[in-house]
């Protein structure tokens, strides 16, 4: 028999992967014939890190909690005792005494070490006192993971839906975590996305309704938004969302085509938005914004257990605005609130229901005249708050509700089920008198009115088996899914113009109150989708792990109609549309030692386009196709992170003008996308937070029936794009808390149409924050484009040029109270 000592020194194999910290301690123990106790920490949530390899036990045991912000203290020579570190964000830690040669290597993986050694004080018999420097641990995997108290976050779901460490998907994704969130201060979804790479989420300027995107110089609006995993498809004109970045966690944004784990959708990428979750640890958060443009804004964010349910957590998020903006009548009204909870009956299984309702009463973008915006005009330019509609005439109110669940049992270490799903409805009331042309006076303008009243229903179901097992050196991690979508929309659509048109007013002396014409009927349409996806993944580490292969594939079988009861101009109509497509993706990641993890992609996409051309074919779905090439940087025990990519996307079957037969199409267009983007994400020791972007886009239309369109961008579609943001929280001292920060962005020159006739000019802005942090107490003060800078951000050919303008200088102080 071995002294205990020599028995607890002796090394071992141990295979313990990443899982619930409970299963793993129990895993360890008859592995190590360790016994582990935790009589004062809750290990309920906490995951474990991998431990694959010959260790001794106190090694493996260090290796195992790298993360969780759990300790471990020996009481005996097979016996410890875990002990929960008291603390938030990085703060220093005493560590107990090891025996000499026992020091656990890389005992916490990110772990950074002071300059000034501190002395440990003995606590055990016979032990030697060390001369140790302290050690900065992040205290909460899940708040890590999350983004709470850091710009930067280790993994996501959206690429894989498996929770893959960010430097192990061969793919390009950023992370919005609510860290960056609270220090930016995000008034919606497009704001948010404001310092990410390859994504353009303001292409027509100042616009408070929707959500716009572009990805990689693609269209995302319709398809690319996705909620808890779930998409938010939006197949009608004037009924978008518009998410309240409040009541997110975090946003995900993986690049390029996502079809294979998503089905349908643009070659662009996607954005996840991860909603608020209910928390076992109390939190309660009070916050009242003022601001410019007449804006008011209280929000409230409260999470705990149930009181004698242990297994029982809830939250409960709100939000309560009014305000103006800088056009004239027009609003940014928001009501939100968002109950959640959490059933947790075993480390095992887990339930966690998701609502959600909002009412928004907003006003209408204004699309001016290029002569005074843009261009010259003669009687000056025209205003930013310049407002084109008519005041008690014009609305926007727009009605979601939403209820989901999201729920996951863990059978063994093997086998894993989850099951997400949701219902959702939007009702939109909607009435824009809008500027169709500029008289020769170059300062009359003639309008027409549009309505639209709009219902939206939804259903997502996702269904996910998963399974972690080894064939020989490959450790596999395999997701077999089926989900189903189904949307139905209804819309009556009202069409102001010639005699019905709202009259003319003088753009730069409006005069508003003459009596509306009622808006005659246009349209009445129904229209559908439906979607059955059937996926599978396999993710393959070989190689102790540093070689990881990723293959997936599959089938979607789709279905459209569009029924249309009434239309003033062509008459009733009806068309159908099946689809089935097979798709696929396939890449590979290497994770060296020194933290380079170079990478390679494939990935397709299809989107189903619903039509057919004067032969009465019916159309078929759009293709796109992705190579990707990069190199990922993760440097050993910092919080940072730095992306380099490459990529070549071809998109396919674009429907362009039928040059032989009027108002019918064909699928001949092809568009090619290539770039390059650049990301780096930190967290420094002493309060340095920072963030940095750079895209280059080549997007080019390599076939179209207009010959001028072919060789040239798309339009609103800059070729670079770039930022930086840096904030900094002084961490001691009399000053301790105060913070403040700053950013700028770059957006490059577009064109308003596809033939380069009307450029756009380039743009940067600037944003600024200074914070004050003091027991719970949040002071601070946002300034978005602090320069004040009035720029054209978009311009479009519809008759006449027309332009909008991008967002002015808001300022918005907050006065928050979280306990």
């Amino acid at each position: 028999m071995l002294p205990a000592a020599a028995e607890k020194a002796q090394a071992r194999a141990f295979d313990l992967p990443s899982q619930p910290l409970p299963q793993s301690l129990r895993d360890f123990s008859d592995q190590s014939g360790f016994q582990i106790a935790y009589p004062t920490v809750d290990v309920t949530g906490v995951e474990s890190a991998t431990v694959k390899g010959s260790y001794t036990a106190e090694e493996a045991l260090a290796h195992m909690l790298r993360g969780t912000g759990l300790g471990y203290r020996m009481t005996g020579a097979n016996t410890a005792t875990l002990e929960k570190q008291s603390f938030r964000g990085h703060k220093t830690l005493s560590l107990e005494p090891v025996e000499d040669d026992e020091t656990p290597p890389d005992l916490l993986a990110q772990a950074q070490r002071t300059d000034k050694p501190e002395k440990v004080s003995d606590t055990g018999a016979n032990k030697k006192v060390h001369q140790m420097k302290p050690v900065k641990v992040i205290a909460d995997r899940e708040k890590i993971r999350q983004g709470v108290n850091s710009y930067f976050v280790p993994d996501a779901s959206a690429s894989t839906k498996t929770n893959t460490p960010l430097i192990e998907a061969p793919q390009s994704i950023s992370v919005v975590t609510g860290r960056q969130m609270r220090d930016q201060k995000p008034m919606n979804l497009n704001e948010a996305l404001r310092y990410t790479p390859g994504v353009q989420s303001e292409p027509f300027g100042f616009e408070t309704r929707f959500t716009n995107l572009r990805m990689r110089g693609f269209d995302a609006t319709t398809t690319g938004l996705y909620r808890d995993g779930l998409q938010l498809r939006n197949p009608a004109f004037a009924i978008g969302y518009s998410l309240e970045p409040y009541s997110a966690e975090r946003i995900e944004v993986p690049r390029g085509p996502a079809s294979v784990l998503y089905g349908q959708g643009n070659p662009g990428g996607l954005v996840n938005f991860v909603s608020k979750r209910p928390t076992r640890e109390p939190l309660h958060e009070f916050i009242f914004e003022p601001g410019n443009f007449d804006f008011f804004q209280g929000k409230f964010d409260i999470s705990d257990k149930v009181s004698d349910h242990e297994e029982l957590s809830y939250r409960l998020t709100g939000l309560f605005r009014e305000a103006g903006t800088q056009v004239d009548f027009v609003r940014n009204d928001r009501i939100f609130i968002a109950p959640a909870l959490t059933w947790q009956p075993t480390d095992n299984t887990s339930l966690t229901i998701l609502t959600s309702f909002m009412h928004d009463e907003f006003g209408i973008s204004q699309r001016l005249p290029a002569a005074g915006t843009l261009l010259p005009n003669p009687n000056g330019m025209i205003p930013t708050n310049t407002y084109t509609g008519e005041d008690g005439t014009e609305k926007y109110k727009r009605s979601e509700y939403s209820l989901g669940y999201l729920l996951e049992h863990r059978f063994n270490n093997t086998w894993t089920v989850r099951q997400n799903v949701r219902l959702n409805s939007t009702d939109v009331d909607d009435v824009t008198i809008y500027t169709t042309s500029l008289l020769p006076d170059n300062r009359t303008i003639t309008r027409n009115s549009f309505g639209s009243d709009g219902m939206l229903d939804a259903i997502a179901l996702d269904n996910q088996v998963q399974a972690k097992f080894a064939t020989g050196p490959l450790n596999h991690t395999v997701l077999v899914g089926l989900d189903y979508q189904y949307i139905e929309v209804g819309s009556i659509q009202t069409f102001g113009f010639g005699a019905s048109a709202p009259p003319n007013i003088d753009i730069f002396t409006p005069a508003y109150g003459t009596p509306v014409p009622t808006i005659p009927l246009f349209q009445m349409s129904d229209t559908s989708q439906e979607q059955v996806g059937l996926y599978f993944q396999d993710q393959v580490k070989l190689l102790d792990d540093r070689l990881i292969l990723q293959v997936g594939g599959r089938h979607d079988w789709t279905e459209s109609s569009v029924n249309t009861r009434v239309n003033v101009f062509t008459g009733p109509s009806v068309a159908l549309q099946d689809n089935d497509k097979f798709t696929f993706r396939g890449g590979a990641v290497y994770r060296s030692e020194i933290g380079l993890a170079p990478y390679f992609s494939y990935s397709q996409s299809f989107l189903p386009v619903v039509g057919a051309n004067f032969a009465g074919n019916p159309f078929k779905p759009e293709t796109g196709e992705q190579y990707e090439v990069g190199l990922k940087y993760q440097p050993p025990g910092w919080n940072s992170f730095l992306t380099f990519s490459w990529f070549d996307i071809d998109r396919s079957n674009v429907t362009t003008t039928d040059p032989g037969n009027v108002g019918f199409q064909v699928q001949t267009g092809e568009v090619n996308s290539q770039g390059i983007e650049l990301e780096a994400v930190s967290n420094l020791d002493f309060g340095l937070s920072l963030i940095g972007s750079y895209t280059y886009l080549d997007v080019e239309i390599t076939s179209s029936n207009n010959p001028g369109e072919v060789g040239s961008p798309p339009a609103q579609t800059p070729d670079h794009m770039a930022s930086l943001w840096a904030d900094y929280t002084v961490q001691n001292g009399f000053l301790k808390g105060l913070g403040v920060g700053g950013g700028v962005r770059h957006i490059g020159s577009t064109f308003g149409d596809n033939t380069r006739t009307l450029e756009v000019p380039s743009v940067t802005l600037g944003d600024a924050v200074v914070h004050y942090d003091w027991q719970g107490i949040r002071l601070a003060l946002n300034v978005q484009n602090v320069a004040d800078t009035t720029y054209v951000a978009s311009c479009f050919a519809a008759g006449q040029d027309f332009c909008t303008y991008g967002a002015k200088r808001t300022m918005r102080a907050t006065v928050g109270y979280r306990w």
